[in-house]
């Protein structure tokens, strides 16, 4: 029993535009020992390629097999709930993209679902729109509930925060697809083709990453190269199966020696 890996990307893999030390040798590894992997966004904006494009000028090469986003995650549900549907979306490329080839028409009056990502082109007439599709009976969907996203400039507000005025404007509860939601993670882990026993998450958020991992069953690793510091970690209730400083610290081989059974503790790699 092979393991397969779900890996986060910004915090884990980079920071904004710059890579993290041995997220490259990591990557490598996994190719070299024929490991499956599969690179996890909650960022609906961009496209398989687009993604790919990014991480080749990082210097880090790999397909289009090997991205899942959130955008992916939500159009395949929406195809599976209603086939052939309609949506009105507040969001950007990779979500209009993912749509499509789910065969989701784009309307701007009378869709089936309001759906809502990341995207710096939103306006007030947009969320006005959407307020009077949901009064009417359209069904509100996010991409995810992420409340912020970080940027090179500091944070700007998230699918989460647009998705909490509609909320707050209608009364009514939008259905999540991105991480932490069973619905992506299980999804993720079906692209790769194992079962949860042999999946691994690595991500740096608890609330996404960490909390996703841990209500599928899948074993844990936290990276403390992003969001979540050590102190952290008195905070949840959950914890993750092991935690490190930085992806670097996983590229050894106690690590991959972890195959097919439950993390020891975490001072063993900590060490």
């Amino acid at each position: 029993m092979l393991p397969g890996y779900l890996i986060d990307m910004d915090g884990v893999i980079y920071r904004g535009t710059d890579l993290i030390e041995g997220a490259v040798d990591f990557i490598n590894e996994l190719k070299k020992r024929d490991l499956p992997f599969i690179f996890l966004t909650n960022n609906s904006q961009r496209t398989r390629r687009d993604v790919v494009t990014k991480l080749s000028r990082m210097g880090i090469t790999v397909g289009e097999e090997h991205i899942f986003t959130c955008a992916m995650a939500t159009a395949r549900f929406l195809a599976q709930s209603k086939p052939n549907g309609t949506a009105y979306v507040i969001g950007e490329g990779g979500l209009l993209h993912a749509l499509h080839r789910n065969g989701y028409s784009i309307v701007d009056h009378d869709p089936d679902y309001v759906v809502v990502g990341e995207g710096r082109s939103m306006n007030f007439e947009m969320i006005e729109a959407a307020v009077r599709m949901i009064e009417n009976g359209a069904k509100l969907i996010a991409t995810n509930m992420d409340p912020n996203c970080p940027t090179q400039n500091g944070l700007r507000p998230g699918c989460g925060a647009i998705v909490a005025m509609l909320e707050a404007a209608t009364k009514k509860k939008a259905f999540s697809v991105g991480k932490p939601s069973p619905v992506m993670m299980r999804s993720a882990r079906q692209e790769l083709g194992i079962s949860s026993a042999q999946t691994t998450m690595i991500g740096d958020t608890m609330e996404t990453d960490i909390l996703g991992g841990v209500e599928m069953g899948y074993r844990s690793v936290l990276v403390l190269s992003g969001g979540t510091a050590l102190g952290d970690l008195d905070y949840y209730a959950y914890q993750p199966d092991l935690v490190v400083d930085s992806i670097a610290d996983l590229n050894k081989e106690e690590f991959f020696q972890l195959e097919g059974a439950r993390f020891p503790k975490m001072e063993r790699l900590l060490a």
